[in-house]
């Protein structure tokens, strides 16, 4: 949450930037306040406070106020260190995995807030489900189709410009569009978001909160893994789009009973060797 707050200085205005300051300066004391408290010690409004929230991605000052209770009580140990020319090779691999366990520590933080049951709720009505990603985020929508089919609705990746721009146009509210991107700034991804999103298909963004792909869609489940994958090919970040659409595969299941359950019996004896 600290990390999330400091990346975010850039694109505050103002007020914002000097609750965010505050916040940085005195977490544990945020913890423990109230607006009114923060307006007054920032020489700012209460809706202030509240606009910074909500550009943070946060609902409001309360899930500030647990967000940061949880960021404060997370272990030391799992703070991510980047690995530099230096690193012996064993340092090297446990900062690697040390950064995987501290995205997935900040995924969990992160689930209360996100739209779980409005997504599963349209995903019982949908007569498909299609994955869409470009670059290694295609690879994660590869991935989610491979175990979402299984559940019965059929399911479809898309990992090519053209082929999201065209399913974009043909979408209907019939449909559900989820769409992975880290950056969440592919002008292709954007726009086919938004024409599906017109169409009346539900386009799910799993991205960075803040991009325009999270603007464009209809949920969003709000993903910053903290790496610039203008350097790095996503590492953190295409895990936690991994465990996060495995989280949402599990929920749908149950939400559909015994038919998900017999269809993914089914499809698991259809491998086994005959009599």
């Amino acid at each position: 949450m600290l990390r999330r707050i400091n990346q975010s200085l850039g694109r505050l205005s103002r007020s914002e930037k000097r609750v965010a300051e505050w916040v940085l300066a005195h977490p544990r004391q945020a913890t423990e306040s109230t607006v009114a408290a923060v307006a007054q010690a920032c020489a700012t409004s209460e809706p202030s406070v509240i606009r910074f929230c909500r550009r943070i991605g946060l609902s409001g000052f309360r899930e500030l106020t647990i967000r940061l209770t949880e960021a404060l009580s997370q272990p030391v140990s799992l703070v991510h260190h980047d690995v530099s020319p230096q690193d012996s090779t064993s340092d090297a691999t446990v900062k690697v995995v040390e950064a995987t366990i501290q995205s997935l520590v900040d995924l969990r933080a992160a689930l209360s807030g996100m739209p779980f049951d409005t997504v599963v709720a349209r995903m019982m009505q949908a007569r498909q489900f299609v994955f869409a990603g470009l670059g290694a985020s295609g690879h994660v929508a590869s991935d989610a189709c491979h175990k979402f089919f299984r559940l019965g609705t059929p399911c479809s990746a898309l990992i090519e410009p053209p082929s999201i721009r065209q399913f974009a146009a043909i979408a209907d509210e019939r449909d559900v569009l989820l769409m992975v991107s880290k950056n969440g700034d592919s002008r292709d991804l954007c726009e086919a978001a938004r024409e599906a999103r017109e169409n009346g298909a539900l386009v799910v963004a799993i991205t960075d909160p803040e991009s325009p792909l999270a603007h464009a869609a209809s949920e969003t489940f709000a993903c910053d893994a903290h790496e610039d994958t203008n350097i790095y090919t996503p590492r953190s970040s295409r895990l936690v789009h991994l465990a996060l659409l495995d989280a949402l595969h599990v929920a749908t299941a149950l939400a559909s009973g015994d038919a998900a359950a017999q269809n993914l019996s089914r499809s698991k004896d259809a491998l086994s060797p005959t009599a």
